[in-house]
């Protein structure tokens, strides 16, 4: 989901929520990665 969507559902800039969040999705690229070559059928 794009930061600006999920900033504002958060109820926050998009600065605020990577300065806040950043932590939370650090070190994630490689599931995401697998996610979306999931959602792909590949």
């Amino acid at each position: 989901m794009p930061a600006p969507e999920v900033a504002a559902r958060a109820g926050h800039s998009v600065d605020v929520l990577l300065k806040i969040y950043a932590k939370c999705v650090d070190g994630q690229e490689q599931e995401m990665n697998d996610r979306i070559m999931q959602g792909l059928g590949e």
